[in-house]
C-alpha cells in the first residue's frame, strides 16, 4: 500500500521539469485552433453575405471572378505560363534576351523630360544640364525648334513646332512611344525649374506602381470646376506607367477638343476629362514639396523650413541664379549628411558599450570597418613612406621618385585635412599653421580604404599671440566610398579570333607543338577560331630561299593540317628584315585583315586553348578596352626537380612556375582600335621609322590610344620552360625585359638556394 502510494508521486517528480512544455505546447495548439475558427468564420460571412457584390471604387481596378487580380494587376502578379510546342512544326531554337532584366519584364525606375525652347536651350537648358542632369538614369530635353548648335552632352528632341500645346502633345506620344514600356515613373519639368534630383528619386522609391499616379503642385481651373485640379508645370509634375498608358489613347481627343493656353492646363484637363484622375500634392504618405521664388531672392539667405524641404523650386530666372540654388541645396544636404553621420555614431558608441567588449569594441573612425588583421607575415600590408617632394615607393620599383600627378594631389590633400581637423578641434584656443612634413606613411587596407599617418611640424598660435612650434603625429583614414559598377560595352563569345604567329629560325623547334595543340583545341572543337602565321626571314636567309627554305618543314606541316581538315586554310605571310619589330610586323597583318578583326597576337611557345580564347572574347571591347593577359611560365625542370619526377596532379600545374611580368608577347585586340591608334602613333613620329623598332603594340596602345588596358594573369596560358633568344638589336629596354624574363623563369629563390647548397657540397668533397 505504501508502494502504491509512494508511486504517483514519483511519477510527478519524474515529470515536473517537462511541465513548462507540455503546458507551452497545450498553450500553443489551443491559440492556433482558436485562430483558425475565427479566419473561417470571417471567411463564410464574407463569402455568404447575402445581395449582389459591391461595385469597385473609382479609380480601383476591377476584380476578377475567384479573387483573381484584373487587367490592371497583370505586370505585379507572378503568373505561370505554361509550355507547350505544337509536334507539326518544326523545333526552332529559342533566342535568349541579351539580358535577364529584359527577359523577366522589368523596368527602369524614373526617366525626366525637360521642356525647353529655341529661345533658353544655350542658357537654362545647359544649366539644368549642368546641375542635375547626371543625377538622374534617363533625361531629355524636348524643344519646338532647334537651334544650328545642341550644346554638347545633351540629348534634344525637337518637334518642328513652338505652339505650347502641340509641344506637350509631341512629347507625351514620343515618351510612349519610345520609353513607355522601359521605366515605371516620368517626371515632366520645365527648364527654369530647380528640382532637388536625389529627392526626386527618392520620392518614387516611396511609391507604388499599382497606382495611377498624377502629383504634383495642385492648382486650381480658372472659372473650372472647383473640386478638380492639374499640375503645375513650372514646379514639375510625376506621371505613372500605368497613367501614360491610359492616357495615349485618349491624346488625339484632347488636341481637337480641349483648349487652353497653358499646356500643363491643357494636360490636367485631359487627365480629368478621359480618365477621372485629379493632381495631388500628397499621396500614400509622401508629399510633393514646392517653393515659388520671389524677385531678387538670395538662395544663400533662404533660411525657411518650406525652401529646405522643397523638391522643386520655381521660376528660376537665369543660369546664375540656378547655379546658386544648386550650390545652396547642395550645401544643405550636405549639413544633413555629416549631421545623420554624427547620429550614427554616437547611437554606435551608446551600443558598442552595452555589448561584451565595451568602450574598447569601438573602433576608429566610428562606423569604418576595423584595421584589417594579418594571420601570418605573408599577409602584413606595408606602409609607403612619403615625403612632399618624393615617394620612397615606386611603381617601376626604384627606391626614390619624384611625387607628381594624382599622389602628390593626394599628399597635398591629406595634409590640408589633417591641419583643418585640428584647427576645428582645438579653436578657438590654439591655431594650428602647417610648417613642414617630417614624416608620411599611407597603405591601402582593402577591407577600408587608405590610412594615413603624418609627423607634422606645426606652429601653434594662441588667442594672446604667442606661438610655439611643436611636432605632432596625426592618423587619418580616406574611406572606402559606395561601389559603383562601371557600365561595360556588351560582348560575347562568338566573336571569330584570328590568330597571329610571328616565327623566326630559332622557334622552329616549337612549332610542331604549337600546331598540334591548336588543331586539338580548336579544330577538332569546331571553335571558332583561325591562324595565320608569319615567318620573319633574315636577309642572308631570304636570298637563298629557292635553294633551302628554313621554314619548308613548317609550310609542310600546315599542308598536312589543311589535308586533315578540308575546309581550314592557313595562310601564311613572308617578311625580311634583320630587326622584328612587334609593331612593323602587325602593320603588315593589319592591312591584309577587316577592321571588325579581333587579333590574338600569339607566341610559338603559348598552348592554345577553348578557356582562354573565350576570355579573349569576353575581355576585348572594340573602342573600349584591350586585353594583354600575362602567361604562366614554368621553372626549368633541372633546376626545381633535379633528376625527380614532375608533379603530375593536374591541380599543381601552376605550382612550380611564375606569372612572367616582363612579357607583353601575347595580346587581344580589334583591328580598328590598332588602326586608330596606329595613325596617332605615325603623326606623332612623322618618317622617324627607327622609333618602332624600340615599341611593342603594348606602348602603342598605352600612348596613343584612350582605350583601357586590361592586364591580367591568365592561369589559361601555360608555356613550358625554354630559354629566348634575345635580339641585340632591339632596344635597350626591350633586350633587359626579354634577359629579366629568362632570368626569373629559371627557378625560384629556395629553389636556386638548394642548387647552390648542392653544387658547394659537390665542390667541397
Amino acid at each position: 500500500a505504501v508502494g502504491a502510494a509512494m508511486r504517483p508521486g514519483a511519477v510527478l517528480s519524474a515529470l515536473r521539469p517537462a511541465l513548462p512544455l507540455l503546458l507551452g505546447l497545450s498553450l500553443g495548439c489551443s491559440l492556433s485552433l482558436l485562430r483558425a475558427s475565427w479566419s473561417h468564420g470571417a471567411a463564410e460571412e464574407r463569402c455568404l453575405a447575402p445581395g449582389p457584390p459591391a461595385p469597385p471604387a473609382r479609380g480601383d481596378p476591377p476584380e476578377a471572378a475567384e479573387g483573381r487580380p484584373g487587367p490592371g494587376h497583370e505586370d505585379f502578379r507572378p503568373r505561370i505560363v505554361p509550355y507547350y510546342r505544337d509536334p507539326n512544326k518544326p523545333y526552332k531554337k529559342v533566342l535568349r534576351t541579351r539580358y535577364i532584366q529584359t527577359e523577366l519584364g522589368f523596368h527602369e525606375r524614373l526617366f525626366v523630360a525637360v521642356l525647353t525652347s529655341k529661345a533658353t536651350l544655350n542658357t537654362l537648358a545647359v544649366a539644368v544640364n549642368k546641375t542635375v542632369a547626371h543625377h538622374f538614369p534617363r533625361l531629355l530635353y524636348f524643344t519646338g525648334l532647334r537651334s544650328a548648335k545642341v550644346p554638347h552632352g545633351m540629348v534634344l528632341v525637337a518637334h518642328g513646332d513652338e505652339r505650347p500645346i502641340w509641344l506637350m502633345y509631341e512629347t507625351m506620344n514620343y515618351i510612349h512611344q519610345h520609353f513607355g514600356s522601359d521605366y515605371d515613373w516620368f517626371y515632366i519639368m520645365q527648364d527654369d525649374t530647380y528640382a532637388q534630383a536625389e529627392q526626386v528619386k527618392a520620392l518614387v522609391t516611396h511609391l507604388s506602381i499599382n497606382q495611377d499616379v498624377y502629383l504634383g503642385r495642385a492648382e486650381e481651373f480658372i472659372g473650372g470646376d472647383e473640386q478638380a485640379r492639374y499640375c503645375h508645370g513650372g514646379f514639375g509634375y510625376l506621371l505613372s506607367r500605368s497613367l501614360l498608358l491610359k492616357l495615349h489613347p485618349h491624346l488625339d481627343s484632347c488636341r481637337n477638343e480641349i483648349l487652353s493656353v497653358r499646356p500643363d492646363e491643357w494636360l490636367g484637363r485631359c487627365i480629368i476629362d478621359f480618365l477621372g484622375i485629379t493632381c495631388v500634392s500628397q499621396l500614400q504618405g509622401q508629399h510633393y514639396r514646392t517653393y515659388e521664388l520671389a524677385k531678387n531672392t538670395e538662395p544663400e539667405k533662404e533660411e525657411e523650413e518650406d525652401f529646405q524641404a522643397a523638391l522643386a523650386v520655381h521660376p528660376v530666372s537665369d543660369m546664375t541664379l540656378m547655379y546658386r540654388l544648386h550650390k545652396q541645396f547642395s550645401r544643405i544636404q550636405l549639413d544633413r549628411v555629416y549631421q545623420e553621420i554624427q547620429d550614427l555614431q554616437m547611437q554606435i558608441r551608446n551600443l558598442t558599450a552595452l555589448t561584451p567588449a565595451g568602450e574598447a569594441g569601438v573602433t576608429w573612425p566610428v562606423g569604418i570597418n576595423a584595421p584589417f588583421l594579418p594571420k601570418s607575415r605573408f599577409e602584413v600590408i606595408s606602409w609607403d613612406y612619403f615625403t612632399e617632394q618624393h615617394l620612397f615607393s615606386c611603381p617601376d620599383g626604384s627606391p626614390k621618385c619624384e611625387l607628381s600627378g594624382a599622389s602628390k594631389a593626394d599628399v597635398s590633400e591629406i595634409i590640408e585635412s589633417a591641419v583643418e581637423q585640428l584647427n576645428r578641434l582645438y579653436q578657438p584656443l590654439l591655431r594650428f599653421s602647417k610648417r613642414q612634413l617630417l614624416n608620411g606613411y599611407r597603405r591601402f587596407d582593402p577591407t577600408r580604404g587608405m590610412e594615413y599617418t603624418l609627423d607634422l611640424l606645426l606652429e601653434a598660435a594662441t588667442q594672446k599671440g604667442h606661438s610655439h612650434v611643436l611636432a605632432k603625429r596625426v592618423s587619418l583614414v580616406r574611406p572606402l566610398s559606395k561601389v559603383e559598377i562601371i557600365p561595360m560595352p556588351y560582348v560575347t563569345e562568338a566573336t571569330r579570333v584570328q590568330l597571329v604567329l610571328p616565327l623566326t629560325v630559332q622557334d622552329l623547334d616549337f612549332v610542331a607543338n604549337f600546331l598540334d595543340m591548336f588543331a586539338m583545341n580548336t579544330l577538332d572543337t569546331h571553335d571558332n577560331a583561325l591562324l595565320t602565321l608569319l615567318f620573319i626571314y633574315h636577309p642572308y636567309d631570304a636570298q637563298r630561299v629557292g635553294q633551302m627554305d628554313v621554314f619548308a618543314g613548317v609550310k609542310a606541316m600546315v599542308g598536312e593540317l589543311e589535308k586533315r581538315y578540308s575546309d581550314v586554310k592557313i595562310p601564311w605571310i613572308s617578311v625580311k628584315t634583320e630587326v622584328p619589330s612587334q609593331v612593323k610586323l602587325m602593320d603588315i597583318v593589319s592591312k591584309k585583315h577587316p577592321v571588325d578583326t579581333l587579333f590574338f597576337l600569339a607566341s610559338v611557345w603559348t598552348e592554345i586553348n577553348m578557356e582562354f580564347l573565350n576570355r579573349c572574347r569576353m575581355n576585348t571591347i572594340s573602342n573600349w578596352q584591350v586585353f594583354f593577359p600575362v602567361h604562366f611560365q614554368e621553372f626549368n625542370p633541372a633546376l626545381v626537380y633535379r633528376g625527380e619526377q614532375t608533379a603530375s596532379s593536374n591541380t599543381d600545374y601552376l605550382r612550380d612556375g611564375h606569372f612572367d611580368r616582363h612579357s607583353f608577347a601575347e595580346a587581344c585586340f580589334y583591328n580598328s582600335d590598332y588602326m586608330t591608334a596606329r595613325t596617332k602613333l605615325a603623326a606623332d613620329i612623322l618618317d622617324r621609322d627607327e622609333v618602332l623598332e624600340s615599341m611593342e603594340v603594348f606602348d602603342v596602345f598605352l600612348h596613343y590610344s584612350g582605350l583601357h588596358l586590361f592586364r591580367a594573369v591568365e592561369p589559361g596560358l601555360v608555356q613550358k620552360y625554354t630559354l629566348r633568344s634575345c635580339n641585340p638589336r632591339l632596344s635597350e629596354e626591350l633586350y633587359h625585359r626579354c634577359v629579366l624574363s629568362n632570368l626569373e623563369g629559371l627557378a625560384s629563390r629556395s629553389h636556386l638556394a638548394m642548387a647552390l647548397f648542392e653544387q658547394e657540397q659537390a665542390n667541397s668533397t
